[in-house]
């Protein structure tokens, strides 16, 4: 028996296969996807750290002393 023979079943996992590991449709819309998903989680951080006491007190400190000199 030749192990190394095709057989029916292999040469559809083989196709599978390439099919899985080339066919890239749809990638990019992914990639993008994931992309704004990641910018709108850091926006969403960057409102909240602004919005804390702390930060809100620093930048107030910054606007009064901008229009007092």
């Amino acid at each position: 028996m030749n192990r190394y023979r095709p057989t029916a079943l292999r040469a559809r996992l083989d196709r599978a296969l390439h099919r899985i590991r080339h066919d890239e449709e749809g990638a990019e819309t992914a990639e993008y996807a994931m992309v704004i998903m990641a910018a709108v989680a850091l926006a969403g951080v960057l409102i909240a750290v602004v919005q804390s006491g702390a930060v809100s007190g620093i930048i107030e400190d910054l606007v009064v002393s901008a229009f007092q000199r």
